[in-house]
């Protein structure tokens, strides 16, 4: 018997909110910034947080993340919306 054949097979159960959620890693990838920094981002409410489960694991929205990522290219190239 393969040992893989024992094992439960991932299941999507066509949850969409499941799959607009960023792990914490996930998320610092995309922003390019350590997990501490997202965390403090999150405590002073410049993005939101979903803790999920007991443990309280953080997720983020995909649409929360992708305006962060949008912002951080406008400021660095300079454009901030001025006029």
């Amino acid at each position: 018997m393969n040992s893989r054949e024992g094992r439960p097979k991932a299941r999507d159960n066509g949850d969409t909110k499941a799959g607009t959620m960023l792990t914490m890693r996930e998320a610092c990838m995309l922003l390019n910034v350590h997990g501490n920094t997202l965390r403090r981002w999150s405590d002073r409410g410049l993005v939101k947080a979903y803790r999920l489960g007991v443990s309280q694991h953080r997720r983020f929205r995909t649409e929360d993340i992708a305006a962060l990522v949008i912002e951080q290219k406008a400021i660095a190239s300079g454009d901030r919306g001025k006029p």
